[in-house]
C-alpha cells in the first residue's frame, strides 16, 4: 500500500472542523485510499474529493499517529503539491 501524511499544521476550526491542527491523508488510488481511511475508524464521509486540491481524508493529531503506526509514509506538502501535478497530467 503506498498511503502518505503530510505533516500536522495549523488549521482554521469550522463547523466540518473543530480541530486546530490536522493533517491529510492521501494514496496512490483511492480503493487503498478508502481502505487505509477504514482501519483508522474514518467515515467515508468524511472523504474531502470536489472543491478539495486532490481526493484525501483530514486527520486530528491522533489519528496521524495511528496512520504512521500502520504504515503511512510521512511527506512533506510540497510531495502531496507534485504527486497532484502528475496525476492531473496522466488522466
Amino acid at each position: 500500500m503506498s498511503v502518505y501524511v503530510d505533516f500536522i499544521q495549523t488549521t482554521r476550526p469550522n463547523k466540518n472542523w473543530k480541530y486546530a491542527k490536522g493533517c491529510h491523508l492521501l494514496a496512490d488510488t483511492l480503493d487503498e485510499l478508502h481502505a487505509f481511511a477504514k482501519r483508522l475508524g474514518l467515515k467515508r464521509e468524511w472523504f474531502q474529493e470536489g472543491n478539495a486540491r486532490y481526493p484525501h481524508y483530514d486527520l486530528t493529531l491522533g489519528k496521524r499517529k495511528l496512520a504512521v503506526r500502520l504504515g503511512a509514509t510521512e511527506v512533506g506538502y510540497e510531495y502531496f503539491r507534485k504527486k497532484r501535478r502528475v496525476q492531473c497530467t496522466n488522466q
